[in-house]
């Protein structure tokens, strides 16, 4: 695996992989070393003080296309209706491709656990879904898959961390320290 440089993934890094791999985690990391806004998608695509409800698609769109408009950012997330406007704009690709038992893990000690986690919804309690549980278990499989076709595809400078010693591999050479929430 070439694990490229902060400098080389430059000023508008995507985050792509399933939920609770570590996006949002690693995107703040990133922010926080290099000096970069941060951007979580689920907080642009969820209305604050709900309990996890989307905006409307529009809206979403809107905030979306304006957050990728700056010149400087790195973001978390998937949301693929509008992810062809992101990857214009991003100069480097991070493919968080840690296992479905990985991610499942992380989801239930979040939603069991922390108080607070980097890019959660303001004002939403974390508590295990019915839904997020399936969604992990059942779509993951094929996001993989659709995921791993727009990585081989993209000519950005680009990392595949599929493993959590991969992932801590990546946070060791780029010199990050996660925060705990």
């Amino acid at each position: 695996m070439h694990l490229p440089s902060l400098d080389e993934l430059s000023q508008r890094i995507c985050i792509v992989g399933p939920s609770s791999s570590g996006k949002s985690t690693l995107a703040d990391a990133i922010g926080r070393h290099a000096g970069l806004p941060v951007i979580h998608l689920d907080q642009l695509h969820h209305l604050p003080h709900t309990a996890w409800q989307p905006r409307p698609r529009e809206a979403f769109h809107a905030l979306h296309d304006a957050a990728i408009a700056q010149d400087r950012w790195v973001i978390d997330g998937n949301y693929s209706s509008c992810m062809p406007q992101r990857m214009a704009r991003a100069t480097g690709f991070i493919l968080l491709d840690v296992p479905t038992l990985t991610s499942l893990r992380r989801y239930l000690h979040r939603t069991l656990f922390e108080r607070r986690r980097i890019g959660g919804l303001e004002g939403a309690p974390e508590r295990v879904r019915m839904d997020m549980l399936r969604h992990i278990v059942v779509a993951t499989p094929a996001n993989r898959v659709r995921y791993g076709t727009m990585y081989d595809a993209l000519p950005l400078p680009k990392v595949r961390l599929s493993s959590t010693r991969a992932v801590d591999e990546a946070y060791a050479s780029w010199q990050l320290e996660r925060e705990c929430p």
